[in-house]
């Protein structure tokens, strides 16, 4: 994961350990929502994953928990769940653009790892989040 880590934050133009918490709050969103299923597989399989995850836990939110709880709980669902993530994301320094390019980073290598049908199940149910990845989905 290190040196995967390193070229997203190079591509970034970000800190590895600001990358390296990303990709834990991306994991950590898609175990919350899919437990016991292609989540954890792609957890237990991408080497540094399970750390990761701990790590964007335990990490402070900058004061942006409760305003981030507010907008997920009015949005609701899986939308609003994506946009706590969003917001979280950005709290932590990332642009727009920044946030497009780590997510085709994440969910190119979660597609490597655990492949493109796995991956779906996950994305599939996210509003907008799966035409994102995949503008020609058939």
């Amino acid at each position: 994961m290190e040196e995967w880590l390193g070229q997203v934050a190079q591509n970034l133009g970000v800190d590895k350990e600001l990358v390296r918490l990303a990709v834990g709050h991306v994991f950590g969103f898609l175990q919350q929502r899919h437990p016991q299923g292609p989540a954890d597989e792609l957890i237990s399989n991408f080497p540094g994953a399970e750390e990761a995850v701990a790590a964007a836990a335990a990490a402070p939110q900058k004061g942006v928990s409760g305003i981030i709880g507010k907008i997920g709980g009015t949005v609701g669902g899986a939308k609003g769940d994506l946009v706590v993530l969003t917001t979280r994301l950005a709290g932590m320094g990332l642009s727009a653009e920044q946030l497009q390019k780590l997510a085709q980073a994440i969910f190119g290598q979660a597609e490597l790892v655990i492949g493109r049908g796995k991956l779906q199940i996950m994305t599939d149910e996210i509003p907008g989040l799966s035409s994102f990845l995949w503008p020609q989905k058939s």
